[in-house]
């Protein structure tokens, strides 16, 4: 994890307090955070692959956070994911772990000692990330420094605008609905609205015409948005 780039944490928990708690918490500790509610929003979420990591309890309603992580891992997205749950036994514990999972938290737990954890798997993510670059022709992102060229040219663009566009690029050629971005860069489809994916793309369009990346955002009139496949 570089200095300066603030991580992407994806936090899945039915309990609105926890959600809220952790939003405050993790956002102090100068993380970005996303929440969901239940398994399906927390799996189509994490499926976009745009997370540094995956905050992921057990008992969800829609799915459960093992059918989760399973689903995850059986598409190929490596994002580390802590689990936590209120079942300690060694054989829930094994479990997750056999899933996939990258560590387990018991609940009640410390809020020092789960950041602990969080930035410890950060920093094996980034390690992991070093050298997987995506590259779209000249369009080169690198996901886990946060960076963004276009023919050698640095694009400055906020976290969300590096949402969106990252949550394109690693569908490169296929177009991509405003309710999948909507989950890509704001966790919920029903957080925002579908304007607000309207504004973000117009500002990510208006910073690639900039470098002359114009025609790499295309618009697919009535379906969504593609980054266009070299």
């Amino acid at each position: 994890m570089l200095c300066g780039v603030r991580p992407r944490v994806l936090v899945v928990d039915d309990e609105p307090g926890v959600r809220r708690a952790l939003d405050r918490g993790l956002r102090a500790e100068r993380m970005e955070v996303v929440t969901a509610a239940d398994g399906p929003t927390g799996l189509r979420a994490a499926l976009t692959g745009t997370f540094d990591v995956v905050l992921l309890d057990i008992m969800l309603p829609g799915l459960s956070g093992y059918r989760v992580l399973e689903r995850m891992r059986a598409s190929g997205v490596g994002t580390p994911v802590l689990l936590v749950s209120a079942k300690d036994g060694e054989v829930d514990q094994a479990d997750g772990l056999d899933l996939g999972a990258d560590g387990y938290l018991v609940k009640p737990f410390s809020f020092v000692v789960l950041v602990a954890q969080l930035r410890a798997l950060l920093r094996r993510g980034a390690e992991t990330r070093a050298d997987t670059a995506l590259t779209v022709g000249d369009l080169v992102i690198d996901p886990g420094a946060r960076r963004v060229s276009w023919a050698d040219r640095q694009l400055q663009l906020s976290p969300r605008e590096f949402a969106v566009l990252l949550a394109l690029a690693r569908r490169a050629g296929r177009v991509v609905s405003k309710d999948e971005l909507l989950v890509a860069a704001w966790g919920d489809e029903h957080a925002v609205s579908r304007n607000s994916v309207e504004v973000y793309v117009g500002y990510l369009r208006r910073k690639l015409d900039a470098a002359g990346a114009g025609e790499v955002l295309q618009t697919v009139r009535g379906h969504g948005y593609q980054v266009a496949a070299p």
